[in-house]
């Protein structure tokens, strides 16, 4: 039994000494909590290298909480059996005889259910606070999305910007403009992207390590390697690799943000989102440094502002629209899609080379850049009709800054359009020709981006034309994609149906594509 009658909570994205439950429980009011379960990395198959990037830094994070004066009862993989999350906290409680439970609010609709029935069935009086982490609340967020019919991240961005003072000159955006966007979007020179520095990463210390042996171990059957593990598990680590970005790739990553570039899995971008949601780094700080190098001249406008949008507009835009439309968001499934996830999508094995570069990168290191996930993966997904929840899945479980508050908006309303447009103006579709103008993975690949029909015809271009012939009428009412529409309206009949014949054959082998 505790000496304390209370408990605080800490759950694995929630690894910061400013959690609100920690400042507002000093180490000699109450004890600590912190739980590994085997089954919070089976509720999807998890990548290997998010499973031991979580228990990695949580057990250095627990380490930081003793040194601080916590006592930390703390479970390890092999401690909780069968036990799930929230079952093993419910047996701490009535082991040290805690009858009280702070924790910040949960970032999961599905954990946050279960706390609550927990705190029912048990009699436990379990107080959730706001997460101070984010820089606006879920009732903030609720109350401005009120005023819009449908709600738009530029006009939340905009918000945002004017109450934070972000990238502002009195009350006007700084550089004239709020969003530069149509700066951001070049592909690398066609001899390739030259030298890129490298980001920083880090040898496995001996904690990490150990972690990785025991996901060997416990979850040998999981996608990934652990071999090229290398990301920060601690605040130190994650403020070093975020100055190690503002000062060496900052100045590149706007106008390249969108390139990619066959066996270039990092570009130029930060790799600093796995370190904000797991609560390493706060995101105001992380801003904070951007813009500064903006003012400092290091870098110009339209690359400080393409990031900051990143995390200022829609991290805090998904998070909102998030817990505004759960449980529902999980279900939606506008377009109908009943397609099966193809296997190939656990094994990159694909002869398509942009779904083979970026599913491989993705199975390698556990990270995408945000074009490969949404116009390479997500734009597949979408033109193939991939069933929503399953591509969700997917996501989920393959990369290491995935948590749900933040892939499941991201995907099921950006990338599938499962929500019909509830907060994007458009389905993200897009041929070949796209993908071609942006990367090099056309070179040498079995397809031809050009061809929509024959033997060489890329299946993107395929299911692009495929898309549009399928969903016509509803293309042909949105004043954004009427142009798309107007495109298959000038195919003759014959055209059709070499194209519905070419459909039909492209998902008649989507497995051998």
């Amino acid at each position: 039994m505790s000496s304390k009658n209370k408990a605080v909570v800490v759950l694995g994205d929630q690894l910061d000494l400013n959690n609100p439950a920690l400042l507002a429980n000093p180490p000699e009011s109450a004890d600590i909590i912190m739980v590994e379960s085997s089954t919070e990395s089976t509720v999807v198959w998890v990548h290997k290298v998010r499973i031991a990037l979580f228990l990695s830094a949580m057990r250095h994070f627990a380490d930081e909480l003793r040194k601080a004066g916590y006592t930390v009862h703390y479970r390890k993989l092999g401690d909780t059996g069968q036990n799930n999350l929230v079952q093993e906290i419910a047996a701490l409680c009535k082991q040290h005889g805690f009858s009280s439970v702070d924790m910040a609010e949960p970032g999961e609709w599905r954990l946050e259910q279960e706390f609550l029935t927990l705190a029912k069935s048990e009699n436990l009086k379990l107080r959730m606070l706001e997460d101070t982490h984010y820089l606006c609340s879920r009732a903030e967020f609720a109350k401005w999305a009120s005023g819009y019919k449908q709600m738009r991240m530029e006009y939340f961005y905009r918000e945002m910007r004017k109450r934070t003072g972000v990238l502002m000159e009195g009350t006007e955006p700084a550089g004239g403009k709020w969003n530069f966007d149509a700066d951001n979007r070049s592909a690398f020179p066609k001899a390739g992207p030259g030298k890129i520095t490298p980001p920083a990463f880090f040898e496995p210390d001996e904690i990490t390590q150990a972690v990785c042996a025991e996901v060997e171990a416990n979850f040998p059957d999981h996608p990934g390697i652990l071999k090229n593990f290398a990301w920060p598990v601690t605040r130190a680590q994650a403020l070093q690799a975020l100055d190690a970005f503002i000062e060496h790739r900052f100045s590149n990553f706007g106008a390249y943000q969108d390139a990619m570039w066959t066996n270039t899995p990092f570009g130029w971008h930060s790799l600093v989102s796995s370190s904000i949601n797991l609560h390493l780094l706060h995101p105001l700080e992380v801003i904070q440094k951007a813009e500064a190098a903006y003012r400092a001249g290091k870098v110009d406008v339209a690359s400080a502002e393409g990031f900051i949008r990143q995390i200022l507009g829609w991290r805090e835009f998904m998070r909102g629209v998030y817990w505004l439309d759960m449980p529902k968001m999980r279900e939606d499934n506008f377009l109908q899609a009943t397609r099966d996830l193809p296997k190939w999508f656990w094994t990159g094995q694909t002869q398509m080379n942009c779904l083979k570069d970026s599913i491989g990168q993705t199975l390698d290191y556990g990270y995408a850049h945000h074009i490969q996930r949404l116009m390479v993966i997500g734009n597949f997904a979408l033109l193939a009709g991939l069933v929503p929840q399953q591509v969700e899945d997917w996501f989920l479980a393959v990369y290491v800054d995935a948590v749900e508050w933040v892939e499941l908006p991201n995907v099921a309303g950006m990338a599938l359009f499962a929500n019909g447009g509830r907060f994007t103006s458009k389905p993200y579709i897009a041929s070949g020709a796209y993908i071609k103008r942006m990367s090099n993975y056309c070179t040498g690949c079995k397809y031809n981006p050009a061809e929509k029909t024959g033997d060489k015809a890329c299946p993107f271009t395929t299911l692009y034309w495929g898309f549009l012939d399928q969903h016509e009428k509803m293309l042909s009412a949105n004043p954004r994609t009427g142009l798309m529409a107007k495109n298959i309206a000038r195919l003759d009949d014959s055209q059709r149906q070499a194209l519905r014949e070419k459909v039909a054959d492209t998902f008649k082998n989507i497995e051998q594509l």
